[in-house]
Order: structure tokens, then sequence, then C-alpha cells
């Protein structure tokens, strides 16, 4: 996905940018860059890769070079960011959180209309200069931003850092957040209000769904309000952002308790403890012991201090690797007992199939498996959320193929809780993995569990849906 960061300030700022950029770490696992703005220096940029270190690593020994009272951060899952500009609309700097999936249709129009693009990585566009030509075609910024919202297909998010402030436009439907704080003499923006509290920061608000807003040091000034229309990934609450991170209003690690809890409530299975799988599955498992009334214990843990996050790794054998290394399972705890353990999601199936073998070999008399969303049967087009390229990589699609011939049809019954379908794609995937039971969240579950009218969220991974006519939205 990627996560971005902003800070402007009465005084220098590299300190909060540094470390307010850290704190997306979890968010991205291929570049990250930093750009900050001096009145007699001008821009200061630096970017690295993060595949095989992490960020502070790469940035900590060169932030004496960096200077100023405002400036950016991005960790990115996809290009090198930021992108310096010098266009008509002034200098700046600019940072996404975007997936955009017309890309390639978009370049070749600029490129007839002679304009080019510069920035390549691994021979392929960089999406955040595309979007920053497309923002210098528009008379202002917002019209170049509302340019870009019109023209993509997918999402961006985005700061741009001019000479004047910063400007934060969050995506056109607010699939992807951006939450402002501000403390004394200071504002920032990022996408995890976990960045806030450890540099001081309270939250103020989230940016609306197509809201532009101009940050400075002593104020917010709303340059477009927001649209009436919202389809936030639901995915937010569910897998990518950090427990302490809240998103409009709503707690991230509440919402897997509440999600748990009810999970847990439903379900009449006996079992002697749950435990979650670190990290995204511990809320839920929270949640699932109280309101099953059994114990929770962890008797897996993951071993934090060396081993990097599953899908770091570009080689998939190596990523599988990783994810087996880096968690530790207790035997003390597993030997003759009846587990439920509790995860945010199945995808591949490749990792949980490894745990599950290796919780039986650990002594475990059951191995039971509760998951905190429903079935992922469609791919997600707005969000790289996962290094799945393809449909077929989804454990559920290899096996609506096998049962069907045809990995697309019948999607909807497949994805209809508890229909016939529904039921011997579970069935199968409980068989393949090695599990002696597994259950998903329902979508209503899921739903309640965050809070907001399902037609504020986007879930189309888990039943198709979503409001795809993006460019129709009406302003608030």
């Amino acid at each position: 996905m990627g996560g971005i960061f902003g800070t402007i300030s009465q005084k220098d700022c590299v300190n909060d940018l540094f470390y307010g950029t850290d704190y997306n770490s979890h968010l991205g696992t291929k570049r990250a860059g930093m750009v900050t703005f001096d009145k007699e220096r001008g821009f200061t940029r630096s970017i690295h890769s993060l595949e095989r270190s992490y960020f502070r690593t790469k940035f900590e020994d060169e932030l004496s070079s960096f200077c100023g009272k405002q400036g950016l951060g991005v960790i990115s899952d996809t290009d090198p960011q930021p992108i310096i500009v010098n266009s008509h609309l002034g200098r700046y700097a600019v940072v996404t959180v975007a997936k955009i999936n017309n890309l390639t249709d978009i370049a070749d129009e600029l490129l007839q209309q002679r304009m080019h693009l510069s920035e390549l990585s691994a021979n392929t566009l960089n999406q955040t200069e595309l979007v920053a030509l497309l923002i210098n075609m528009g008379n202002s910024f917002v019209e170049g931003i509302n340019h870009v919202f019109r023209r993509i297909e997918g999402s961006c998010s985005m700061l741009v850092l001019t000479e004047d402030g910063i400007i934060a436009a969050r995506d056109f439907l607010g699939r992807t957040p951006l939450v402002i704080g501000r403390k004394e003499g200071a504002y920032a923006v990022s996408s995890e209000s976990s960045s806030f509290p450890n540099l001081e920061y309270d939250t103020v608000r989230d940016v609306g769904a197509g809201e532009i807003v101009q940050i400075q040091a002593d104020g917010i000034n709303v340059l477009q309000k927001p649209f009436k229309r919202r389809q936030i990934c639901s995915f937010l609450w569910v897998y990518y952002g950090f427990p302490t991170s809240t998103y409009e209003g709503i707690n991230v690690e509440e919402t897997r308790e509440r999600n748990g809890k009810m999970m847990g409530q439903e379900d009449d299975t006996p079992a002697d403890f749950v435990c979650g799988i670190p990290d995204s599955g511990v809320g839920m498992a929270v949640g699932y012991a109280q309101g099953h009334g059994i114990p929770y214990r962890r008797a897996v843990l993951k071993y934090t201090p060396t081993w990097p996050r599953s899908f770091t790794p570009s080689n998939q054998a190596h990523r599988n690797l990783v994810a087996k290394m880096k968690l530790i399972p207790n035997k003390a705890f597993l030997k003759g007992q009846r587990v439920v353990f509790c995860d945010d999601s199945i995808v591949r199936g490749t990792q949980l199939r490894d745990n599950v073998r290796t919780f039986f070999d650990a002594g475990a008399k059951e191995v039971h498996v509760r998951i905190s969303c429903p079935p992922l049967v469609y791919g997600c087009p707005y969000i790289g959320f996962t290094s799945q390229k393809s449909d077929m990589e989804l454990i559920t699609r290899r096996i609506i193929k096998k049962f069907e011939g045809d990995a697309g049809k019948n999607l909807n019954k497949y994805a209809t809780t508890d229909s016939p379908e529904y039921q011997r794609m579970v069935d199968e995937i409980t068989r393949e993995l090695g599990l002696t039971t597994l259950r998903f969240a329902k979508l209503e579950t899921l739903v309640r569990s965050i809070g907001l009218p399902k037609c504020d969220l986007c879930t189309h991974c888990f039943d198709g849906s979503s409001y795809c006519h993006e460019h129709d939205n009406d302003k608030a």
C-alpha cells in the first residue's frame, strides 16, 4: 500500500518528519523518501530502497543534510518518491499513496501530447511523476488535483509540499486515509494517526473523501470541501492499520476486538484457549476469548529483533521461509490442547498451511482457525494491500476454478455466506490447509464491528461491490 507523512512548523521540522515517516513503515517495503523545503536552500531530497533494510537505518545518518520548517516523507510499495517539480504552478514536491490501473494509457496520451516521463524504476512508469504531470495541467493546484481524480482509475491520496505550505488531498472516494494532527506551533498530516502521540501531536480530524486542504504552521485552510460519497477501504481496520491508529474516529484495535467478540459469541466450538497470529490477529483473539468465554494465551510469538515482515523479500519462496522462521510456537501451551487461532485474512494460504503444520508438530490436538474478514473472492483494483498480482493467487479463486472449471464463474454465490457454494469452498480450504475447523467473519459482522454504514465502506474484495462511477461524485 504505502504511507505518507507531512509536517510544517514554526521551527525546524526534520526530527518530526523523520520519526513521523518511520511510524508509517509497516505500510510499505520497497522505497522510502524524505524532502524538506528551506527558503534559503530550497528543496532537499533523499530516496532509498527498503528491500533489504529499514527506514531508520537508511536515513538516520543523513538527517543533518536536511533543513527546513516543512517537509514530506513517504514509505512506498510502488515507486521512488518524492518527485520534485518546477512548473507554472511553482516549485513543489509530491508524494502519493496510489494504485493507478490505467497508468500506461494515461502515459501514452501524455507522450502523444509531447509531454515526457523521465522517472523510471525497474523500467516501469513512476506513477507519482504521472500524478505530478496531471497536476501541472491545471491552472491551480485544486484544478490539477481534480484532474488527477478525473483521469485515474483506482485510487490516489497525496501530499504536495509548496513554498507556501503543504496541500493534502485525500482520494476521491476516501479509500486511503489522511489524518491531521496538531501541537503548539506545528501541524502534521499522516496516513496513520499512530504517528502522532510520541511526537506530541493531537489528532484534529480526518481529511474527507476528495477534500483538499492547505496546511500551514498556524492553521488549516479548506481549498475544496469533501464529497458526499465515500468508499473507505474496510481492510484499514482488518489488516494494514496499526492497532493504535484511528480513522473516522474508529480505533483499529477496538474494531478488531469487537469483531472477535461477536465471532466468539456465535461460535459453539469446544476449545481450551484462543491465540492470535501476530500481529493483526491478536486484537481479534482478545475479543474472541471474551465472546467465547475461554482463556487467551500466547501460544505463538513473533521473533521481532531480526526477522522482517513476511512479504518483504521479492521471492515468494523466501517470503514463505521468513514467515515460518519469525513465528515461534510455545510447545508448553500447545501440547494436547484444542486451540483456536485467530488471523486477519487468508490470501494464498501458504503461510497459514505452514503454521498449522507447525502447531500440530508442536503437539496441538486440534487447530481451529477463525478469520476476521470474509473470504477474499475478488482481487482489489483500488489498493495494493498485498503483493498479490493476479486473482488466481487467491486460494478462493483456485478452488473455484477446481470446482467450476472457470475461476470467474458463480463468484457471487461463493461470496454469499452460508450458500452451498460458499460452504463447499470453505470446506475445501479447511481440507487443503489441514485444519480441524475454519470459519470466516460474516460481512455483516465486519461492518458492524467497524460501525460505519455499509455504503461508506469498500468491501469489493469480499462481495464484489464498490461504487465504480468515481467521477460522478458530488460535493457535499
